[in-house]
This record gives structure tokens, sequence and C-alpha cells, in this order.
């Protein structure tokens, strides 16, 4: 049994990966098509070999921070099949959030999803003595909350930069703006695929880990760990990632060359800086943020705020649905497998 659950954890885990790629990859492309700088399924082509590279290739910080969300002395009691069941729940409820947010194109967040419902889990699961909430606060919550803010004020300085420096410029500078951004999306969706990719790994760290006797660090974490997740975060972005362009490369502003540009520095930065540091933050939550700063720095009423608002509240449903739910399939699943 214990055996079982220990597979079919890792495969749940991974197919979080694959509905994240799916559904958040459209993120790191919507401004690149929606200033029409760059053919919808050729960029999503590029964004996809980045995505693998950056997920392989950019540390596992991240997924360390994910592992150590759970406190060690209380999870450890648990017997493996516990803790594979923790996994399952957490990563099943963020699947069924992620899907139909993706079918009525909302963006929502997948560190949000993943990261609430593994508390939501262990809650059930040991009580509130299971989760680190000083980890939770100072390595989730912060980058969580500060994150967007950043992205909002980043893009917003970029553009004003941009704007005072070439705004006087010859229209033909429109071309520059198009063929600089393409690298700046590239290295973008690197470093996505590192944040979001490590969310999969640091949940299978925690089986694998468990499951080997290791306790709940990630030097010991095989390499097939690494490489299965940077690929089915990559297959999944390859499959649906242009759902969520509309609501964000078309619907918060009518975007040109230069708008993406700004969004997109804006947002590299952040993201890339958070993967290193070990932050889990949402790539979704910072790129829709640094195109609303880039909007309003712009002008306030070129941004559609009706938009942005539909956005923010699938934003800020994630959480407690994510958590509730995936306590509800944790408890379900305990009445079915003893332990």
């Amino acid at each position: 049994m214990d055996e079982a659950l220990l597979h079919v954890s890792v495969a749940v885990a991974l197919c979080f990966a694959f509905v994240n790629g799916f559904h958040d990859g459209g993120n790191v492309v919507a401004t690149i098509i929606g200033s029409r700088s760059m053919h919808p399924y050729r960029a999503l082509l590029f964004a996809t070999l980045a995505e693998f590279i950056g997920s392989v290739v950019i540390g596992t910080a991240v997924a360390k921070t994910i592992v150590d969300i759970l406190n060690p002395e209380v999870v450890t009691r648990l017997p493996h099949r516990g803790m594979s069941l923790i996994v399952i729940s957490a990563s099943a409820a963020a699947i069924l959030w992620k899907v139909p947010t993706w079918f009525l194109g909302l963006p929502s967040s997948s560190s949000h999803a993943i990261i609430s419902g593994l508390t939501g889990a262990a809650l059930v699961a040991v009580g509130r003595g299971g989760v680190d909430v000083s980890v939770i606060l100072r390595s989730v919550v912060v980058p969580l909350i500060v994150s967007p803010f950043l992205g909002l004020l980043v893009g917003y300085l970029s553009f004003s930069v941009i704007r005072a420096m070439a705004g006087q410029a010859h229209r033909s500078i429109g071309r520059f703006f198009v063929a600089v951004q393409k690298p700046i999306m590239m290295t973008l969706a690197a470093s996505q695929g590192s944040n979001d990719a490590q969310k999969a790994m640091g949940m299978i760290a925690l089986v694998v880990l468990a499951h080997n006797g290791h306790g709940y660090t990630i030097e010991q974490l095989p390499s097939w760990v690494v490489v299965s997740a940077a690929a089915s975060l990559a297959a999944g972005v390859a499959a649906g990632g242009l759902r969520i362009v509309k609501s964000v490369g078309y619907d918060l502003f009518r975007m040109e060359p230069v708008h993406s540009c700004a969004s997109l520095l804006s947002s590299t930065s952040v993201v890339l800086g958070a993967s290193i540091l070990g932050g889990p933050v949402s790539t979704t939550q910072i790129v829709g943020a640094s195109v609303v700063g880039v909007g309003a720095s712009r002008r306030l009423s070129s941004v559609r705020w009706g938009s942005a608002r539909n956005i923010g509240y699938a934003w800020f449903m994630t959480v407690p649905v994510c958590a509730a739910l995936s306590g509800l399939i944790f408890w379900a699943l305990k009445a079915m497998v003893s332990y």
C-alpha cells in the first residue's frame, strides 16, 4: 500500500505541474502576443523550451521552501502513507481549482493553490502543529503579498523611464521593442518555469524523502524528480497556454510593443529574483500587476478596471477554496485508507 500511494502521489503532483503549465503558461506570452509582436504559436514554442530549461537549471530553492512549510517534528510522526495522502490531497485540490479557472479564462495563482492545499491537508492530518507558521509568514506570505505590488510598481516605473527616454523617438523605434522583448520573454519563461516546476518538485520531495527516511531536506532529491517536473510543466504550457492570453494580453488595456516590453522586463526581474531567493511567487499575479502598472503609467483611464477586478476575485478565492477542498479530500481519503 505504501509503495502504491507513493507512486500515486508522485503522479498527482506531476499532473499538478502539467495543469500549472496548462493554465499559467499563457501569462508569459500574453503581452508579447497582445502587442502583436510575435505569432502566438511561435511564442508558445519558445516559451515551452525556456520553461523546461529554466526548470532544470535555476536551482531548487523554491522546492526547499515548499518542503519547509511542514513542521518535520510533527509530520515525521505520520506513517509514509499519511504524507502521501497530504500530497495527493493538496495537488488534487489545486488541480480542481485550476481547471475551471482556466476554462473561464481567469488567471489564478498556482502558488496560492498548492500552498493553501498543502496547509489545509496538513491541518486536517496533524493539527496546527503540522505547519511551520514562521516559514509560511517569512518565505511564503511575504513574497506572495509583496511581489504583485513590486510588479505593479516596477511596471509603472519601467514604462515611465522608457517613455521619458524614447517618447520623442521616431515610430520606427517600435521595431526595436518588438525585437528586444523576445529574449526578455524567454528569460521570464525560464524564471517562471523554475519557480513553478519547483512547487511540484517540493511536493514530490515530501513523499520521496519521507519514504526513504532522509527527513525533510532536498539534498538527496533524485534528478528524475527535477526532470519529470520540468517536462510536465513544459508539456502543459505547450498544450494549453494560450487560453489565458486574452484576459492578460487583451482585456486589461490595448497594448503596443513598448508596453509589452516594459511589462516583460518588470515581471522578469521580480520572478527571477524570487526563484533565486526561494520565494514561491505567483507569476500570474506579477504579470497581471505589471500590465496594470504599465497601463496606469500610460493613463489611468486606459486600464479596464472591470477586467482587473475579475482577476482579483479569482486570486482572492484561491486560498480559502483550495485549503478547504484539500482538507476535505484528505478527510475522505483517510476514511478509505487506514494508517
